[in-house]
């Protein structure tokens, strides 16, 4: 005899457990058990998922199956751009109170100031023009950085698409107006610029139906043209600095003339081609 137990030789209860096992130890009744069982649990006990995915062994609740994550940045090994962070900020802030409306506003609470900044002292005096020039040029520069803002970090609004117009036509009109009143400026050039501007507008309205009338390189250069020709009619220059402004302000004033044509021309092509299409699809419809 070699002394091997008679249980383990085969005996009764040998036999009773040699029924039911398998090379390796494992019961046959946890074969299927096993096959759901996680990778590396100790007794092949049924899996469990935790909430993150993770696969937990039965009876291990406390440790999951994988290392807990440090974020998407530190597995991917790139973190988020510093300008997609500020644009995600920005565009949790897009109501009102978002800072191209609060531009838009500085813009238009500008224009009473710089109408008293250019009439007082009888509006001739040079240290309270320069005044009004520097609320005018704050006042110009704020309509660039506004429309950027809004439309790189998705902080259109209503108010905005509203606000904004006006408060264009506003500094620019406040400051036509004020320099006609003073003598320095013709009534006819504050007509044909004033008139150009509210013009194109109402001309928006009326075509908006059939499409947007797109703003063209003409339109921006007119805008920094009359942007620049007023600024140096509100300064108080003379000799040849008020030769040159008188030069600018032709300037703006053929170049206000030409785009306001051409937005004429875009309004009727858009006007007829919307027609055109309306037409069509009724004719498809009653077909």
């Amino acid at each position: 005899m070699t002394g091997v137990p008679a249980s383990a030789a085969g005996g009764p209860s040998g036999t009773r457990r040699a029924a039911g096992a398998v090379p390796g130890g494992m019961p046959a009744s946890g074969r299927a058990v096993a096959r759901g069982a996680a990778p590396g649990s100790p007794g092949g006990g049924p899996a469990r998922r935790d909430a993150s995915g993770g696969v937990r062994a039965h009876g291990d609740e406390t440790a999951p199956a994988t290392a807990p994550r440090d974020g998407a940045e530190a597995e991917d090994g790139a973190r988020p751009a510093r300008g997609a962070k500020i644009a995600a900020a920005a565009v949790d802030q897009a109501g009102v109170w978002n800072i191209a409306n609060l531009l838009t506003m500085l813009r238009l609470l500008l224009v009473p100031a710089f109408v008293m900044l250019m009439l007082a002292e009888g509006g001739h005096d040079p240290a309270w023009r320069s005044f009004a020039w520097a609320a005018f040029a704050v006042a110009m520069i704020t309509d660039l950085f506004d429309g950027h803002l809004a439309r790189a970090y998705d902080l259109v609004t209503d108010f905005g698409k509203i606000a904004d117009p006006i408060a264009d036509k506003a500094i620019m009109g406040a400051a036509l107006i004020c320099l006609s009143l003073l003598g320095d400026l013709p009534w006819w050039v504050t007509g044909v610029i004033l008139g150009r501007e509210l013009g194109i507008t109402l001309l928006r309205f009326l075509v908006i139906r059939y499409g947007v009338i797109p703003a063209s390189r003409g339109g921006k250069l007119k805008t920094l043209t009359q942007g620049i020709a007023v600024g140096m009619y509100v300064l108080a220059l003379t000799g040849w600095l008020a030769t040159l402004r008188w030069w600018v302000m032709a300037a703006a004033v053929v170049l206000t003339v030409a785009t306001g044509l051409d937005y004429v021309k875009q309004a009727i092509v858009l006007r007829r081609r919307g027609i055109a299409e309306r037409k069509a699809a009724l004719e498809e419809t009653e077909a």
